[in-house]
């Protein structure tokens, strides 16, 4: 199971000082105010040039994070489709059975309840989310995003799956505290709470052909407002007709 990324979190500190230092200097919230003067445009500067460039990051995030899956056999005709939802997400508690499998596990309660799954995702006590299917990767066959809550905690797991050489592949996954999921148009948008009041962390994942996977391309933090989110995936009004939920 990947734990959350330390490089996240220092991106999350860096946005977060600079907005508490940006509201200690605006008015009221929602209140028209002068501009001012506008100031004469200025090209970038150049910080510190004497700096010798990075050549390795300094933290390991998981920019590309891809793996077959183990003990889920994939149909002929590649449709993945047919393939279980709640056979991959048993598969993924087997590969991991430190985080489910003993009575103070972080993810215990999430195990304990696949016995509910018989129905399959989506029903009852279940914890295996109603599964979604679109082409992300642009081969033009569905590919499979699905979602299960790390229980008894409050953050879901979000994952998207694909096929290839026969083999059922995770081309991207990510846990997180979720105030909404978004497909558009070949990419996965999540959206998460921030520690600061009227705002939101936006996060997309893009299919990348070259490295085979779900790359997360826009890592942003967007004021929200009083606008809410939806608690399900939404197709963009640009997402291609084959989407839908399965």
């Amino acid at each position: 199971m990947p734990a959350r990324r330390p490089g996240r979190a220092a991106r999350r500190a860096a946005v977060l000082a600079l907005l508490l230092a940006t509201a200690a200097g605006c008015g009221d919230a929602g209140e028209l105010e002068g501009a001012g003067a506008t100031p004469t445009a200025v090209g970038p500067a150049r910080l510190w040039p004497e700096l010798t460039p990075a050549s390795s990051p300094a933290f390991e995030i998981g920019e590309v994070n891809t793996e077959p899956v183990k003990g889920v056999t994939v149909p002929r005709d590649d449709d993945i489709r047919d393939v279980d939802p709640v056979r991959i997400v048993r598969a993924e508690i087997a590969a991991h059975a430190g985080d489910y499998d003993d009575d103070k596990a972080p993810y215990r309660d999430t195990a304990r309840r696949m016995a509910d799954c018989r129905e399959g995702p989506g029903h009852g006590r279940c914890p295996v989310l109603r599964p979604y299917y679109r082409d992300l990767t642009g081969d033009g066959r569905d590919d499979l995003t699905l979602g299960f809550p790390l229980l008894p905690g409050k953050t879901t797991a979000v994952r998207v799956y694909t096929i290839e050489k026969h083999r059922l592949m995770q081309v991207m996954a990510w846990e997180d505290a979720l105030s909404g999921v978004e497909l558009a148009g070949r990419s996965l948008v999540i959206r998460s709470p921030s520690e600061v009041a009227g705002y939101e962390y936006r996060l997309q994942w893009t299919w990348d052909r070259e490295e085979r996977a779900m790359l997360l391309t826009h890592d942003e933090m967007l004021r929200t407002g009083s606008r809410k989110h939806s608690r399900h995936p939404s197709a963009s009004p640009s997402a291609s007709p084959s989407a839908s939920a399965g």
